[in-house]
């Protein structure tokens, strides 16, 4: 019987699963909005819910604690503790909409959308690899 055991397993091991809600909440924080399945939105939920609670407290202690959580990007802590925070400094908990968005083609896997409440549109999509545009630039530059 599982009484008290909280989480899903995912099929993963204890570190892989570190690992994956480490790379998720990375990619939430980043781009404000990523598409993922199901049961990973729901339980990254409370994972990237308490490193805005630690960004509101703002302490040099609670950014080396995100710190370990986030693999040590520094950019990352820094969007939590400045921007994110501030954007959440009024509202008691609740920072993270999970909306589902049908099922997957390959696999009918149910599929969410994980983002922040009062996103920034803009940083959808941002940094995520080469764009056209770069292309382009860095192909004149060469000819």
């Amino acid at each position: 019987m599982r009484h008290r055991i909280s989480g899903r397993k995912l099929n993963r091991t204890a570190s892989h699963r570190k690992a994956l809600f480490c790379n998720m909440a990375i990619a939430l924080i980043k781009h404000e909005q990523i598409t993922t399945t199901l049961p990973k939105a729901k339980e990254l939920r409370p994972v990237v819910e308490k490193l805005i609670t630690l960004g509101k407290s703002g302490t040099l202690h609670a950014r080396r604690q995100a710190l370990s959580k986030l693999n040590n990007d520094n950019a990352m802590v820094t969007k939590l503790f400045d921007v994110l925070a501030e954007r959440y400094k009024e509202r008691n908990g609740g920072y993270i909409r999970v909306m589902k968005a049908g099922f997957r083609f390959g696999d009918n896997a149910p599929v969410a959308v994980i983002e922040f409440v009062d996103r920034d549109e803009s940083a959808k999509g941002q940094d995520s690899g080469p764009s056209f545009e770069n292309e382009e630039d860095g192909a004149s530059e060469a000819a």
